[in-house]
């Protein structure tokens, strides 16, 4: 079911310099964190910038599901994101990765 989503959602990592995502996969909020690194490592995503570097921390802690994303000009994005829903960090990633188009 997430792979369409992931094929449409449109990502891309153009000012990206990294990605990275830390989840206890055994909490049952970590479904739209799990989304979004499909959104991330679809291809088509990934062709925007293959320079990007993405990692992922696989925890079994109990702690919060944590995206933190490093933009080319040094700003960071961090999503705690145990309350929010797949679309909401895709609309502030986008957001923030729009504003970086319009700069240029």
């Amino acid at each position: 079911m997430a792979r369409p989503f992931a094929h449409k959602a449109g990502v891309s990592l153009k000012w990206v310099k990294s990605i990275s995502v830390r989840f206890c996969p055994f909490e049952s909020n970590v479904e739209s964190t799990r989304h979004f690194l499909e959104c991330v490592f679809a291809r088509k995503a990934y062709k925007t910038n293959m320079n990007c570097d993405v990692k992922t921390e696989v925890r079994h802690d109990g702690s919060e599901p944590i995206i933190d994303v490093t933009f080319v000009d040094g700003e960071k994005l961090i999503m705690k994101a145990a309350n929010l829903t797949i679309r909401d960090m895709l609309d502030v990633f986008k957001s923030k990765c729009e504003l970086r188009d319009l700069k240029s």
